[in-house]
């Protein structure tokens, strides 16, 4: 009688043992399940941090690759910038990228403003939001022309 109770202990001990290990091998399985599916959606909707190099102030263009009433795309750190000359000869510059959806900008030049294709906004010469989608203006920028070059840098305060 006190050899069959003990043996029914045993039996009972290893079946705890066989669902301990039943639980800890299912629970990993539905937890790896789980991190492989989260972890993709995550790296997605989660935007990688941009580096900034630290860029204050940069050169753009030389005089001579900048005529009158067109434009040079340029990198300001890590994003684009645009430095337009004007028709009257003056230098503007400002960032590149629309503050609708992150695109590119141009300059016309048959229109004289900064143009977005991929919504069709539009910007004046000093970056502000004349039509179309675009929330905000673009950041505008300080030119600076030492000889034959010109930096553009950031402006200070902003």
């Amino acid at each position: 009688m006190v050899v069959a109770a003990k043996a029914a202990e045993q039996d009972e001990g290893r079946d705890k043992g066989r669902r301990r290990f039943l639980h800890v091998l299912l629970g990993g399985g539905v937890f790896a399940s789980l991190v492989s599916f989260v972890y993709p959606v995550l790296r997605y909707v989660l935007p990688p941090p941009s580096a900034d190099l630290g860029t204050d102030s940069v050169l753009a263009a030389t005089v001579a690759e900048l005529k009158s009433n067109s434009a040079r795309i340029f990198r300001f750190g890590s994003r684009p910038g645009l430095l337009i000359r004007t028709a009257s000869g003056e230098y503007r510059a400002m960032s590149a990228t629309c503050t609708h959806l992150s695109c590119t900008v141009q300059y016309r030049n048959d229109l004289q403003q900064v143009w977005c294709a991929c919504h069709n906004g539009m910007y004046d010469l000093n970056g502000r939001n004349i039509s179309g989608p675009p929330p905000r203006p673009l950041e505008a920028y300080e030119v600076h022309v030492k000889g034959n070059e010109i930096y553009v840098s950031r402006k200070q305060g902003a």
